[in-house]
């Protein structure tokens, strides 16, 4: 008879608190040093100790925190107050303590009405922390978001399922410490039942959530109610202060790393060359083109016409191919879709596009923005349609909304969307008619299909043939300084040519 290892897992959260205990607090310090005492084995607590203890990989941090800083800025409805959650060693050591006790509940009672826990326990074949954490999360199906209107004066109760509290402690707003440890039990009893070479799972939170009577965050634009301690820095949708990754060890400087779209092929910065001042416009015109050095040309971006099911790896692979027409009715046909607000470059374009929230299901227009690769994916339920999750590295994209812009003859990209490395993205550019006639010194083109990014935007794209001279639709697409651009009489305007010293 063959054997075949069965997988079951169970989760555990702590219940809602009833009492307050104030975050970064004295006593919490204290409690929580003590098991840092016991992690080290020499009662001082010192970083010899720290670094040759521990009781979790430090891959698996990594994914541990990242996966819970992706959730948590993804959330649905979006959140106001979200702030970005960083790794605590006394956390993790508290959490090590416990997990070695191979108790199945919550503890140790004098340090849960200090701090947040949720557990999880398995056996069979191996489940990596993220799992654990992503069914954690997996309890939103059951959660029902309490809207401020409803919470006169207490938010009501909306878990509709066995248990929402996994959930709702990986969201709580406030909650912006983590530390967890993984410890394999020879026998642990669960419940009842005496499990072997269980592998436990214990994450604790600080300052705790669960609160009853409030909901986990607040609901409204993210960044926008962030702590005044934060400064105004956002990032991923949450509050972000600039020296967050201070208070994480150096093994931890990786984590979060910023995920930036790929940068189009670029040359070498030249140096500055003066250019001569420009003839004062008129005054019931735009303000002229500054005379500064080129930086960015501009180039026409064509629209691709897809289909529902079209992925983003299949349809095209160049710098060019951000902007997409989505039909309607792609809400229900065929097109997976792998990830959350970050996509799978194998999902499909407009069925994450609806996910996201960029298009509904009449279709419509979308810019999309190629960024570097994922160590996950992980799956939500938006607008109708049920992304999968993914744990393995993958390219990733990002969709948004076409944004348009009434331009004059005298729009430029250094004036709607300059370029800033490594990537820029521009809204699309609605042309007036008679443009042509305008004269050089006011509405310059500089430079033939690449042109400088202060020349007219309407007027080149006449010059390049994208539009004619009664106006349109332009697409153009920021790139990095060329050191030379080339004069040529095209479609009736003749461009100027440039060239840096060498």
């Amino acid at each position: 008879m063959t054997w075949t290892p069965v997988l079951l897992l169970l989760l555990l959260s702590v219940g809602h608190s009833a009492s307050l205990f104030l975050p970064d607090s004295e006593e919490l310090r204290q409690l929580l040093s003590r098991y840092e005492d016991e992690a080290t084995g020499d009662g001082t607590g010192g970083p010899a100790g720290n670094r040759t203890r521990r009781a979790i990989l430090w891959s698996d941090r990594e994914e541990i925190l990242q996966l819970h800083n992706k959730l948590r800025g993804g959330v649905y409805p979006t959140a106001s107050n979200m702030e970005h959650m960083v790794w605590d060693d006394e956390l993790e050591r508290s959490a090590t303590h416990w997990a070695e006790q191979c108790h199945w509940d919550h503890g140790p009672q004098d340090l849960l009405m200090s701090i947040g826990q949720n557990l999880a326990v398995h056996w069979g074949r191996y489940r990596s922390p993220a799992f654990h954490v992503q069914a954690w999360y997996d309890e939103v199906k059951d959660y029902t978001y309490p809207y401020p209107h409803e919470c006169n004066p207490w938010c009501p109760d909306r878990c509709s399922g066995p248990m929402c509290t996994h959930y709702t402690q990986l969201v709580w707003a406030t909650t912006n410490r983590v530390g967890c440890a993984v410890h394999v039990c020879p026998r642990m009893n669960v419940w009842g039942e005496i499990w072997e070479n269980a592998v436990y799972l214990v994450c604790n939170y600080s300052p705790k959530g669960n609160w009853i009577g409030e909901a986990p965050y607040q609901h409204g634009r993210p960044c926008s109610q962030c702590p005044p301690s934060y400064g105004g820095g956002c990032k991923n949708n949450q509050c972000f202060k600039a020296d967050s990754q201070r208070s994480e060890t150096e093994d931890m400087n990786e984590v979060e790393k910023p995920q930036i779209p790929v940068p189009p092929r670029t040359t070498a910065r030249p140096a500055p060359k003066p250019k001569p001042s420009a003839p004062k416009k008129p005054v019931s015109k735009p303000s002229s083109p500054k005379p500064t050095t080129p930086r960015t040309p501009a180039s026409q971006t064509p629209i691709h016409n897809i289909k529902c099911e079209t992925r983003l790896r299949d349809k095209c692979r160049g710098a060019t191919c951000n902007r997409y027409n989505c039909p309607a009715n792609c809400l229900h046909k065929k097109g997976k879709v792998w990830g959350t607000s970050s996509y799978d470059v194998l999902s499909s374009i407009c069925r994450a596009a609806i996910h996201s929230g960029a298009i509904d299901n009449n279709g419509g227009l979308i810019d999309v923005s190629r960024v570097d690769k994922f160590p996950f994916f992980v799956r939500t339920t938006k607008n109708g349609i049920e992304s999968l999750s993914k744990y393995k590295p993958g390219n990733a994209f990002v969709v948004t909304k076409m944004k348009e812009y009434n331009a004059d003859c005298y729009t430029t990209v250094a004036e709607i969307c300059p370029f800033k490395k490594p990537y820029s993205s521009c809204p699309r550019v609605i042309c007036p008619d008679n443009c042509k006639s305008q004269p050089p010194y006011w509405s310059p083109v500089i430079g033939n299909n690449i042109y400088t990014d202060n020349s007219s935007i309407c007027k080149a794209a006449i010059h390049a043939g994208v539009i004619k001279p009664d106006g349109g639709h332009v697409d153009v697409l920021p790139l990095d300084k060329r050191k030379s651009y080339v004069g040529i009489l095209k479609n009736g305007i003749q461009s100027e040519r440039y060239c840096l010293d060498t």
